[in-house]
């Protein structure tokens, strides 16, 4: 009987399992970029109103089993429009293409230099706005890449857009910024101040880390690579988003977006407003900021596009101006959360010197797409910007009232405070107030940083069977205006300062007043770049070059006298060149190598003593020599990349300023080294699991000599900074993460990434470094530390309408980790000055798409 029975249900699980493999029909395909034919990995094939289905491959190929008589599936991916396919029972879909939801993504992306990672010969990472929705939140922008390989973020004072971003241990200055393909590191210095564009979170909608040589052909100032950021275009579907989010200390963001999509007439126009404020984590770092963006499309006829685009972000934070000792931190009531430099004033929340900064940069784009014919393109664009704003200071003969030594972190014997510990302002203008003869001994200024920039790019492609040539021209002009001016005179009525040679000494100086020095900083910049490339099924190569003119001037309306203000044009003439190739395999396997040679123009604080018109004429250009060799494995579930880099920097020159005397330090050398891995898994539709890892080795190659000039830029003398050996300062050059994300029900997908961070120095001043031998021991090593981020998103809909929720926590297990050291005179941690990070944050939201 029994075996019997086991005969019936073996025949039964036997009929079961045909009928189950007759119901079911297989559905293959390979979906691509519509544009530019490359694999679209991650791309969702779905059987509408169902549950069923899967994702592409990193080859961009599926294969799905769907139940016998499904008539349709639908292919969508972020940034393209939807595509619905009709079936036929079991079939080969073939190559399957979308297209851009966006007018002018492609153009732009040409013009932006935006690559495909198994074509191109340079180590990139893409982080697609997929990945930006779910884990930025409350983050800082830059935070958004601390998952990639060689990156250190930190959020520095902790104020809104205060962070920073290191690529390979260079500094923002040594990474060229491309949003849209147009330069925006500063022309005088290199900076890039990100909360100048806090409102790029809202627009972005690709970002791309291309370390090393990166893939720009323009005559980029870059030494750590490229950030490429492109923004929204014009959306080419109707529709709109409304998002309202509420997160840790008060923050709130409300933001709204509307697009008309193409119109019949061929006209597009896509609009974006938020409003973000809140508190801040850190005590007194309270923030208001908006960002806008608009852009507006024509298409002319086949062959011509414009569009128009702005965007800006005008804000103002509150945020910590100087770093303390640990014991300092541990022995404050507020603890990891405390701030020196802010206080009350006249009921008010108010940031002391370094602790209070507004600006607004809106940037304007026109680009015009013209398509000569099918293998010729011109793409041009015209962009402008006006800056405006600065940051708090305090000034004069009694300035330590309100300030920090930011040699110690301790108050000065004289510093004012209130009996909770605050600044005192009000205590500090009653003071004032009583001096009627002297006036204000302790006055609020605004170090203001006003600028004009204006530039032309024009980026002309020519195909040639498997050859394509981009040739074009890059112009800028960029007048920086720097001056403080008096904002609060803190109870007297007027202000002294005799820093201006042109104006009686004694002038009572009111708000708004000029005072301690107003200068000009002027820069043009003329540029020919051009890249030949070379794709076939198995090989590509490129070899690229960019020759350019870039002149200084500087014009100084305090410390000389009218009609001898301004210097000469100072005129340099960098250039570089390049070339990588790649070679595929097979489907599976390719490797690539490249290297370069960039000569740099020194920075305008190099060219000009001092801060004064006297000319360097020691200056030199610097010299990057770079290479990089790496693998790359593909398959349809399985993605890794190994890169191995080296780079050379010569002649690096670096201005300190040390309380009234100026150092020009010339010839610094640097060698930064290391391997990095980077790899993801996607072995079902619901789970993702990325990881990466580098290890660097950054150093210092030589001791250095260097001058010593006072405020009157007469030298002091001549001395050697001992730092041969000596590790670079301020990022972690050992960094992994691991991050998974899984569906754990219909629509609902949870995400953690585990970030950690070693090896990581102080920065250090070399000028400390001067007694000999002894001196060359790398600074204080920050304690290795491993953050866990978490996020989830559920969607849904409302009323017809997708919509979705989402959360983030970071820091989840609230480690107290220090982020950025400034090495103190025992190079140990109780000399050495912090900012810790943040402790558990978090941020929550409703998105909805109508």
């Amino acid at each position: 009987m029994k075996k019997a029975m086991r005969s019936i249900l073996s025949l039964a699980a036997i009929m079961m399992l045909s009928i189950a493999t007759i119901a079911q029909t297989t559905v293959k395909g390979v979906v691509v970029d519509g544009s530019t034919n490359e694999s679209l990995p991650g791309a969702s094939i779905v059987v509408p109103g169902t549950t069923i289905g899967t994702v592409s491959g990193f080859d961009g190929s599926f294969t799905l089993q769907l139940p016998e008589g499904t008539s349709k599936v639908l292919v969508s991916f972020v940034g393209f429009l939807d595509k619905e396919i009709a079936l036929k029972g079991a079939q080969d879909l073939g190559t399957i293409k979308l297209e851009s939801d966006a007018v002018g993504l492609k153009e732009v992306s040409v013009m932006a230099s935006v690559v495909t990672d198994r074509q191109t010969p340079i180590s990139v990472s893409t982080i697609s706005p997929e990945i930006i929705q779910e884990k930025l939140g409350t983050q800082e922008y830059p935070e958004i890449l601390k998952t990639t390989p060689s990156i250190y973020t930190s959020k520095e004072g902790g104020g809104f857009g205060d962070a920073t971003v290191y690529v390979r241990g260079f500094d923002s200055n040594n990474v060229g910024v491309l949003i849209n393909g147009v330069p925006v590191n500063d022309m005088e210095n290199g900076k890039v101040y990100w909360s100048n564009w806090a409102g790029l979170s809202d627009v972005t909608r690709t970002m791309q880390v291309q370390r090393g040589l990166g893939a720009s052909k323009l005559g980029l100032s870059s030494v750590g690579g490229t950030i490429n950021i492109l923004t929204n275009s014009t959306d080419a579907k109707k529709g709109g988003v409304i998002k309202t989010g509420v997160a840790n200390s008060g923050y709130r963001k409300d933001l709204i977006s509307l697009s008309t999509g193409m119109l019949d007439n061929g006209w597009a126009v896509s609009l974006l407003g938020s409003h973000t404020y809140g508190n801040g984590y850190v005590k007194g770092t309270d923030f208001d900021a908006w960002s806008y963006f608009a852009n507006v499309s024509k298409k002319i006829n086949d062959k011509h596009t414009l569009a128009f685009m702005i965007t800006g972000a005008p804000q103002w934070h509150n945020q910590r101006g100087n770093k303390h000792t640990i014991q300092q931190y541990r022995n404050n009531k507020d603890k990891y959360k405390f701030n020196s430099d802010y206080g009350i004033r006249e009921g008010k929340m108010y940031g002391g010197g370094y602790g209070y900064n507004y600006y607004h940069k809106p940037q304007a784009q026109l680009n015009d797409y013209w398509k000569i014919d099918d293998e010729t393109n011109l793409t041009t664009s015209w962009y402008g910007s006006i800056g405006t704003g600065g940051g708090r200071r305090v000034s004069g003969n009694k300035a330590n009232w309100l300030g920090v030594n930011n040699k110690t972190g301790e108050d000065y014997a004289e510093t004012m405070r209130t009996a909770n510990g605050l600044l005192d302002f009000d205590g500090v203008a009653e003071l004032n107030k009583a001096n009627v003869v002297d006036g204000s001994q302790a006055v609020i200024g605004n170090s203001v940083n006003n600028h004009v920039w204006t530039g032309l790019l024009s980026t002309l492609t020519k195909n040639f069977d498997k050859m394509k040539l981009t040739a074009g021209f890059d112009g800028r002009y960029y007048k920086g205006e720097h001056y403080r001016e008096v904002e609060d005179l803190l109870g007297g009525s007027f202000f002294l300062d005799g820093a201006n040679i042109n104006r009686d000494a004694n002038t009572k100086l009111k708000k708004g007043d000029k005072y301690s020095y107003h200068n000009d900083g002027k820069v043009m910049y003329t540029g020919l770049f051009s890249q030949m490339e070379y794709v076939d099924d198995n090989y590509s190569a490129f070899i690229s070059g960019a020759l350019a003119r870039k002149s200084y001037k500087r014009v100084d309306y305090f410390q000389y006298t009218p009609g001898n203000q301004a210097t000469d044009w100072q005129h340099f003439y960098p250039w570089n060149v390049k070339a990588g190739f790649n070679y595929k395999i097979n489907s599976v396997h390719h490797v690539f190598v490249n290297g370069g040679y960039v000569q740099r123009t020194p920075y305008f604080t190099n060219v000009f003593l001092n801060y004064k018109n006297d000319i360097n004429d020691k200056v030199k250009y610097e010299k990057i020599i770079t290479a990089e060799i790496g693998y790359g494995y593909t398959s349809p579930n399985f993605k890794a990349t190994v890169t191995a880099y080296r780079t050379n920097w010569k002649d690096r020159g670096l201005v300190m300023s040390l309380q009234g005397q100026t150092a020009n330090i010339g010839g610094l050398n640097q060698l930064h080294q290391g391997i990095e891995v980077e790899a993801s898994y996607n072995p079902t539709r619901k789970l993702r699991v990325n990881g990466m890892f580098s290890y660097g080795d950054w150093k210092y190659q030589d001791d250095v000599n260097f001058s010593l000039y006072d405020d009157a830029n007469v030298k002091i003398g001549d001395y050697s900074a001992f730092i041969k050996d000596v590790h670079v300062g301020n990022s972690a050059q050992l960094t992994g993460s691991v991050s998974v994300s899984y569906e754990v029900l219909p629509k609902l997908r949870v995400g953690a990434d585990y970030v950690y961070y070693g090896n990581n120095y102080s920065d250090f001043d070399p000028t400390n470094r001067t007694n000999g031998a002894e001196d060359r021991v790398d600074a204080w090593e920050i304690p290795e530390v491993g953050i866990m981020d978490m996020n989830f998103n559920y969607r849904f809909k409302i009323a017809g309408l997708k919509a979705s929720i989402y959360g983030n926590v970071y820091n989840l297990f609230d480690v107290s980790y220090v982020s950025k050291s400034a090495d103190g005179a025992g190079h140990d941690a109780a000399s050495a000055l912090v900012y810790y990070g943040f402790g558990t944050t978090w941020s929550t939201g409703l998105k909805i798409k109508f």
